[in-house]
């Protein structure tokens, strides 16, 4: 699995890189705007991210920025459904009106901060990515 992880806090980031180093390669932005250029460079190279966790407090671009900008890059190329990104929105903002958004602009799961191993492999699992 190819992963892409944009977290701007090093303790979360350095987190959940090595928890999802083992399920795949995974690959580190610290911005949502190095993300979308990340993930802009993996569609050119044939080798698009199967996972995206996007943090949404993160300066530059936020995470639903992000969002939005990878979702558009996939509708740009044509990417069908089944094969776009699952993105996994991780942020401590867990209130009703930030998770409705984010579904509403295309993620996949919210999960809130701090990181469940357990519940984020169930959600994995359920997006049979493991």
């Amino acid at each position: 699995m190819k992963i892409l992880l944009a977290e701007d806090d090093f303790v979360t980031r350095k987190f959940m890189v090595n928890f999802l180093s083992k399920y795949g390669e995974c690959d580190v932005t610290v911005d949502g705007m190095e993300a979308v250029d990340a993930f802009m460079m993996a569609l050119e190279d044939g080798e698009p991210y199967d996972l995206v966790c996007l943090d949404i407090m993160m300066p530059v671009m936020d995470g639903y920025q992000a969002l939005v900008g990878i979702r558009n890059l996939e509708k740009e190329r044509n990417v069908p459904e089944d094969k776009a990104a699952r993105v996994i929105i991780t942020t401590a903002l867990n209130d009703e009106q930030n998770v409705k958004m984010a579904f509403e602009l295309g993620c996949t799961i919210y999960s809130g901060k701090p990181i469940d191993k357990d519940r984020f492999e169930q959600a994995l699992k359920k997006l049979n990515l493991i």
